[in-house]
């Protein structure tokens, strides 16, 4: 993979989370203290992230640097969602179970 390809795949995860979180990209340039024209860039593949900014861009999008920069999930994701799946009532929780064992028997 060249690197305007990571970068450009890497843009569409920011991008990605971005809007599942709820923001718009001057909100997250808000958050970040940086120019909404950065994140329409590093978004677009265009730029590059500088390390500091992707310290303030996982703690914004409440993600880790793994995710953004490889597309794997850590600790960060399992824990973020955990914390929602913990609130579910338990026919929900039964619902949530029957999809990742669905998922797991598709990987397989």
């Amino acid at each position: 993979m060249g690197t305007n390809e990571f970068h450009i795949e890497m843009g569409i995860r920011i991008a990605q989370r971005r809007k599942t979180v709820g923001f718009t990209q001057e909100q997250l340039a808000e958050q970040m203290n940086v120019s909404t024209q950065t994140i329409s860039y590093i978004e677009t593949g265009r730029n590059a992230i500088r390390p500091e900014n992707l310290a303030k861009l996982c703690e914004a999008l409440q993600v880790s640097s793994d995710y953004i920069l490889f597309g794997r999930s850590s600790s960060v994701e399992a824990n973020r969602i955990a914390k929602k799946i913990n609130s579910l009532p338990a026919k929900k929780l039964d619902a949530i179970e029957a999809i990742i064992d669905n998922c797991l028997t598709l990987s397989e």
